[in-house]
């Protein structure tokens, strides 16, 4: 996987933001990806303190861009546009005190054309990520919301599972009157999708299927009429994707199970992208399989977004650091 998503990086160069630049994983990982010449870490950051804690771990930067927000020329048209992108939720002084820190520094960078992605989160809270991305990357043309996949890798087996960090769960959207605007099932449906445009950058011919408690109405409820209705907006919204549902995860992934369930189906037994109804399950399932069925799990991949903004894990180690730059610039 990772080779052909250098591949990609090498016929297209992309600059990546690092906004914690003294950590010394990013510094493990911005020294490797310089060494590699395929991807352009810029860290953001104290210089002197940048360099020095470079120095301290051993790690090879010179050469690599270094940011400080303290003293970057463009502040001042920094500033201006970040008001501009706020439409009179923050003032001057709001934007200038915010941009002040790392995290909305770095995004205001790539939002400017400066950089093609942004990997933050070895210090950052998944808010503190994700919340300078929606408030000035924003999300794409026919977006309506921020979503996550993570692609988990067993050796040649590929899959891709969502949401199962980002969206707690779907409910209606109403405005003042009181009136729906998006439905639940039109945001796990706009997640289907996405997740099968992101399983398809990583090689991965989509076989989407939307998991439930029931196959084809074999149980009731609320949970069960959300994922059937979901799948059917989905294949309305993606039809180039084989998209299936509402199934159970044995009818997903056996074909004995599958069409014995769902008889004719092009995705039960054979799904590779599942779809989980809200995050607690897709949370819990992501991680079964990790720990359980021996998955190797890259994510969360941050979906709807206008450019590549991706969140590590406080936990992370440069190992983690270093792929998911790869992965993060590759979606640029």
């Amino acid at each position: 996987m990772f080779e052909n998503l250098v591949e990609i990086l090498k016929n297209n160069p992309r600059k990546i933001i690092y906004p914690e630049g003294t950590d010394a994983r990013i510094l493990e990982s911005a020294a490797r990806l310089k060494a590699g010449g395929f991807l352009t870490p810029i860290l953001i950051g104290n210089a002197d303190e940048v360099r020095a804690a470079a120095a301290k771990g051993g790690f090879d930067i010179e050469g690599l861009e270094i940011i400080d927000p303290e003293n970057y020329e463009g502040f001042g048209e920094m500033v201006e546009e970040m008001v501009k992108l706020r439409k009179g939720k923050m003032t001057a002084d709001e934007c200038a005190a915010a941009l002040k820190k790392s995290n909305y520094f770095g995004t205001m960078l790539v939002k400017m054309g400066k950089a093609d992605a942004l990997l933050g989160g070895a210090t950052y809270s998944t808010a503190d990520t994700v919340r300078p991305a929606l408030q000035l990357i924003k999300t794409k043309p026919g977006a309506h919301q921020v979503s996550s996949c993570f692609i988990l890798v067993r050796g040649d087996e590929m899959i891709a599972m969502g949401d199962c960090a980002i969206i707690i769960d779907y409910q209606d959207s109403v405005d003042k009157e009181g009136n729906v605007t998006l439905t639940a099932a039109d945001k796990l449906a706009e997640t289907g999708v996405e997740c099968a445009r992101t399983a398809k950058v990583f090689g991965i011919e989509p076989k989407v299927a939307f998991l439930s408690y029931s196959t084809k109405g074999s149980g009731k409820g609320p949970a069960v009429d959300l994922a059937r209705e979901a799948c059917a907006k989905a294949k309305e919204m993606a039809p180039e994707f084989d998209i299936d549902g509402e199934m159970q995860f044995d009818a997903a992934v056996s074909p004995t199970v599958g069409q014995l369930k769902f008889p004719g189906s092009k995705v039960a037994g054979y799904a590779n992208t599942f779809i989980f109804p809200e995050i607690q399950s897709g949370n819990i399932g992501y991680k079964i399989a990790q720990r359980l069925g021996g998955f190797a799990a890259y994510g969360p991949i941050l979906q709807g977004l206008n450019a590549p903004i991706n969140d590590l894990s406080r936990g992370c180690n440069a190992e983690e650091v270093y792929q998911m730059s790869i992965i993060t610039a590759a979606l640029a």
